[in-house]
């Protein structure tokens, strides 16, 4: 696609990186332009499987888009939120709470246990498959480029990443493949979100966190680095790290449908969003993700078949006879969303919901 045939766009102006001295989390960086061959993918299955024990999180580099194609994106990234109308966007609102379908606008959720402070942020959710469904006229002449980014994050991110995954469980390669075809019935999807500042009344009554830690309830969850400092995950021993920002690199981590998936040992990882740093705090943070879901008819149950698991043994999160498919969890958890009631769990600052007899955590 030549730069003279591409539709006009206003350029998005991103924050400067901070330059506060944050506590960062020391993550791996997997090169996975080294996936093209036997010889690195035997190397990058290792590095992958200590990132995901160690972390849950870690950078992908050499991923094929250039730092032009990625700042276009952002560029149109912020489309379906600067040049759509409020009341263009009540036209394209998803149906979340109706049938835990994400496509389309989700706008402010409440964010605080009782519910006196709301989300300031807006997500435009679309289906890897652009045509799912309408969309906003302003995003229509771009939709072609959209469509292009949603198959380089499937095809040259989500699928080596997959491939690794399952070697590194002794498996054969397409085992996790042929759990996310794309042409399958399921929800996985590229989704804009963009955050905005909120008032010193807010951040007090919310302590600065902006969205609450939690897990994904996908597999594989990608995020294109972006400058404005606020995602944080928790590691293993149970401390707060910042992710640092890394020009034109990709963030990696995995769900829940994993953790179900691998019997518990590669598990989501507690993350949240946090106020920024001081120099940062009157910038907008837009985000631009891949939310990859498994097929909806595939069955959460341990790949029991795997060497690996079957020695370092296997944590299952309910009976396999009582195993949801992919399609009836991510139906659950997306209308239980700001829905549910959340009571007061065991550890201090995590309150818990039930869905379908598995225990869902939130983090204060």
């Amino acid at each position: 696609m030549s730069s003279i045939t591409l539709p006009h766009v206003p350029h998005y102006v991103t924050a400067p990186p901070t330059k506060e001295n944050l506590e960062y989390a020391d993550l791996a960086i997997i090169d996975i332009s080294k996936a093209g061959s036997e010889e690195g993918r035997a190397a990058l299955a290792i590095e992958l499987k200590e990132a995901l024990l160690n972390f849950g999180f870690f950078y992908v580099v050499n991923h094929e888009y250039s730092q032009a194609q990625t700042a276009r994106m952002f560029d149109i990234a912020d489309v379906p939120f600067s040049a759509v109308t409020d009341d263009e966007k009540q036209i394209y609102a998803s149906t979340r709470k109706q049938n835990g379908i994400l496509q389309g606008y989700t706008s402010v959720q409440y964010a605080d246990t009782d519910g006196r402070v709301c989300d300031q942020l807006v997500q435009y959710c679309i289906h890897r498959n652009v045509t799912e469904r309408r969309h906003p006229e302003a995003l229509l002449p771009l939709l072609p480029e959209i469509q292009e980014f949603s198959k380089h994050n499937y095809f040259n991110v989500l699928y080596p990443i997959l491939r690794l995954i399952a070697r590194s469980l002794e498996l054969p390669e397409d085992t996790l493949l042929n759990k996310h075809t794309f042409d399958a019935v399921g929800e996985t999807s590229v989704r804009f979100i963009k955050y905005y500042p909120r008032t010193e009344e807010e951040e007090a009554k919310t302590k600065n966190v902006w969205l609450k830690g939690h897990t994904d309830f996908g597999s594989i969850t990608i995020l294109w680095s972006q400058p404005v400092a606020a995602l944080q995950i928790q590691t293993r021993e149970g401390e707060w790290r910042w992710i640092r920002h890394m020009e034109n690199a990709l963030v990696i981590n995995a769900g829940d449908a994993m953790n179900f998936l691998t019997g518990g040992y590669y598990k989501g990882t507690i993350h949240r969003v946090v106020q920024p740093p001081v120099d940062q705090r009157n910038y907008t943070r837009l985000g631009m993700f891949f939310f990859a879901i498994p097929n909806d008819d595939i069955k959460l149950v341990p790949m029991v078949e795997s060497p690996v698991l079957q020695k370092v043994g296997i944590q299952r999160r309910c009976e396999d006879s009582e195993a949801l498919t992919m399609g009836h969890w991510r139906r659950a958890r997306t209308m239980a969303y700001g829905v549910s009631k959340l009571k007061s769990g065991e550890e201090k600052g995590v309150e818990e919901e039930i869905i379908h007899g598995v225990v869902i955590k939130h983090y204060n």
